[in-house]
């Protein structure tokens, strides 16, 4: 967790602790107020000490227990302020996953120069439709999230419209493991091996393969995008950080290059995928 993010959740913890101190009708102990919420009494000291992420809800129910609803609104603005920086897939999910792909397409559509870095799948903005679909599915599959795979896919796909738009540039670079994982049927696969070959030459795309026996610099880890070198985005399996202070940035642009380093490009990365094409089973 970063060191920005949770201090705004210890932070927002003392603001919690400063209206149950002065409550309406007299300061609450801390059993005491989870009695009114109907809660354990656990779970309003995790809050206070920023050891637990609050809900919305749970905000609201703090405010109008100790007698000021009016504090409500500035609790969550506070939420929504450090939840702009870590976004948990089970909150971002429980609407689908078309709301997320709709604000990345926001978030695209304001940038001109994109740098990404994958190691286990294609990059969204250059997948096909069916590819994009046995993504979803296995993600909504893990999450237990709403059914809207095909809304997200369409989602998904229109972002792809920014490549055709004069001025944009996006820097792809891709792990060779990418291109051999299974995570859709072999023709699904070919198809998406296909595509992203036709993109090299592309004048908005620069795509870079590093080949498995290629050697690196740093390790692989885990992929992200930089939006005009002023936001990092990044995921984990239980949230997706959205990073804009500026040494953050600069780091994940510092590993960008070094993983440059390590990658071929135009007519050597197109036989790398067609390589990778070729080794694909018949069914």
């Amino acid at each position: 967790m970063s060191t920005d993010y949770q201090q705004a959740r210890e932070a927002l913890g003392i603001r919690l602790r400063e209206l149950r101190l002065t409550a309406v009708g007299g300061r609450l102990t801390g059993p005491q107020l989870a009695q009114r919420l109907g809660w354990q009494h656990s779970k309003v000291y995790k809050l206070e000490n920023g050891r637990q992420t609050a809900h919305a809800e749970d905000l609201t129910a703090w405010a109008e227990a100790v007698g000021q609803p009016e504090a409500a609104e500035e609790l969550l603005v506070r939420l929504r302020g450090f939840e702009s920086h870590i976004r948990s897939w089970r909150r971002q999910l429980a609407a689908g996953h078309r709301p997320v792909q709709d604000t990345w397409n926001v978030a695209v559509e304001q940038a001109r120069t994109i740098h990404a870095w994958e190691e286990s799948v294609i990059p969204g903005m250059l997948q096909t439709a069916d590819y994009a679909r046995h993504i979803f599915l296995r993600y909504a599959e893990l999450q237990g999230t709403k059914p809207d795979t095909e809304d997200a896919v369409r989602s998904r796909i229109r972002r792809q419209d920014w490549l055709y738009q004069g001025g944009h540039r996006l820097h792809a670079l891709v792990w060779e493991p990418a291109l051999h994982a299974l995570i859709c049927p072999p023709l699904v696969l070919a198809g998406q091996l296909d595509r992203l070959a036709g993109t090299v030459g592309m004048d908005t795309v620069e795509l870079g393969i590093i080949p498995l026996g290629a050697p690196l610099k740093i390790p692989t880890a885990n992929g992200f995008w930089v939006l005009d070198e002023r936001l990092a985005v990044t995921e984990d399996w239980h949230s997706e950080s959205w990073l804009d202070d500026g040494g953050t940035v600069a780091t994940y642009m510092r590993v960008w290059r070094t993983l440059r380093q390590s990658a071929v490009v135009g007519a050597e990365a197109q036989a790398v995928i067609m390589r990778a094409r070729r080794s694909l089973p018949a069914r």
